[in-house]
């Protein structure tokens, strides 16, 4: 089950180049998701389901724009379900910076699309997941008990909203740290504590946080609000964790040591990630790992995401 898979339909690409909002050639190389290719990919690696995480690239500002394009986007993902039920789901998107954007998203994405969850960035322009601004959006998904994937997208970090360090592509160190950023700002918010019902999963495992947690541990009284030690620990078993990108014999050990192993979930982040590293070194490295039982790797690759999200189960 892999729970870490990048949609950009082609139907929305074709509604942006029609409107004007993006241009295929001009696109990074992950823009080009093809059903043929996800299909083999996964039989190549022994994926029965993928969730995708729907994408939509532009800086689309005007909200009646942002709709249509969620809309397009949204259809397309619910027509690989309905062709492909046993092996396709998605997220539908929230949008951090547009709340009545993001509840029109969950209406129709999870009531009337059948979306097994949401997706959301990081952050949006600076604010990350879990700032009071987002606590109306937060309760309706509570109210749902959602699912709720993050990740990075957008995140410069030198003068001018250049990149953190010039010729280091943001993907590299920068979405990590996003990811901790964001972790943090929920722990140190009690967002858990005041949404229980919401379940957050953590791209690239976690980011820095399993690494850092300790630290975050010791120094939390120098953070505003203050961050209690028992509230890390609590929160780091309450995340859910996928592998994409880090699990190694370099890293495994140290998010075992650190969270739940029934909370890391198989992903691929592909297309990202290309075909070739997924099918030839990431899931090879994930099944030969000398630090994983047998029972944890049938947790990571199929069990904890069933218990996640009981939908999958066809």
């Amino acid at each position: 089950m892999d729970v870490h898979h990048h949609f950009t339909a082609p139907a929305w690409l074709d509604w942006a180049e029609e409107r004007g909002v993006a241009h295929r050639d001009k696109l990074p190389w992950w823009t080009r998701w093809d059903l043929g290719t996800a299909l083999e990919l996964m039989d190549r690696t022994g994926i029965g389901t993928a969730v995708m995480t729907v994408a939509m690239l532009g800086r689309l500002r005007e909200r009646t724009v942002r709709q249509e394009s969620a809309r397009v986007a949204l259809r397309a993902a619910a027509d690989v379900v309905e062709a492909h039920p046993a092996r396709f789901a998605f997220f539908t998107p929230v949008f951090l910076d547009d709340l009545e954007l993001s509840l029109w998203s969950v209406r129709h994405g999870l009531d009337e699309l059948g979306a097994v969850g949401v997706s959301t960035r990081t952050s949006t322009d600076g604010v990350f997941l879990g700032d009071a601004s987002h606590d109306r959006l937060l309760g309706e998904l509570n109210e749902r008990s959602a699912v709720i994937s993050t990740h990075p997208m957008e995140v410069p970090g030198g003068p001018d909203g250049g990149p953190g360090l010039p010729g280091l592509p943001p993907f590299v160190c920068d979405f990590l740290m996003d990811t901790t950023r964001a972790a943090v700002n929920l722990i140190r918010n009690g967002t858990l504590d005041r949404y229980p019902n919401l379940t957050f999963v953590l791209p690239h495992g976690g980011g820095f946080l399993p690494y850092i947690a300790s630290r975050l541990e010791i120094l939390g009284g120098h953070v505003t609000p203050r961050i209690e030690p028992g509230r890390v620990r609590d929160y780091l078993h309450r995340f859910y964790f996928d592998t994409a990108g880090p699990m190694s014999p370099c890293s495994t050990p140290t998010l075992l040591a650190t969270v739940d192993p029934g909370r890391i979930l198989f992903g691929t982040d592909w297309p990202p990630t290309p075909a070739q590293v997924v099918s030839d070194i990431a899931a090879p490295a994930l099944d030969s790992d000398p630090f994983l039982s047998e029972r944890q790797l049938r947790g990571i690759n199929r069990d904890n995401a069933l218990r996640l999200l009981p939908s999958l189960v066809r």
